[in-house]
């Protein structure tokens, strides 16, 4: 997988999405395998359980990120193939 920050420039769409779902899924397993871990232990590592929450929620907002990524994309070629005029700030 590629960088979080990374985006491939032919990327379409439905990549963008897949990859999405994939981080997505990445979040969901260590989170299920964090509550797992909380479920059978007697003690909680306060510091270590915040990491582990910190890095859930940034995987989480590359998915996120993806899939803004998508949603742009989608419009962008919609407007492209309407042959619309590209509004520029000036």
């Amino acid at each position: 997988m590629s960088n979080s920050q990374d985006i491939n420039a032919d990327a379409t769409p439905h990549d963008l999405l897949n990859e999405a779902t994939e981080w997505m899924r990445y979040a969901g397993g260590i989170a299920e395998l964090l509550a797992e871990l909380v479920h059978e232990s007697d003690a909680v590592d306060c510091r270590r359980m915040a990491i582990a929450l910190e890095a859930i929620g940034a995987i989480a907002r590359v998915g996120a990120q993806r899939t803004a990524q998508a949603h742009a994309l989608v419009h962008w070629q919609r407007v492209r193939a309407a042959d619309m005029p590209i509004m520029r700030d000036t």
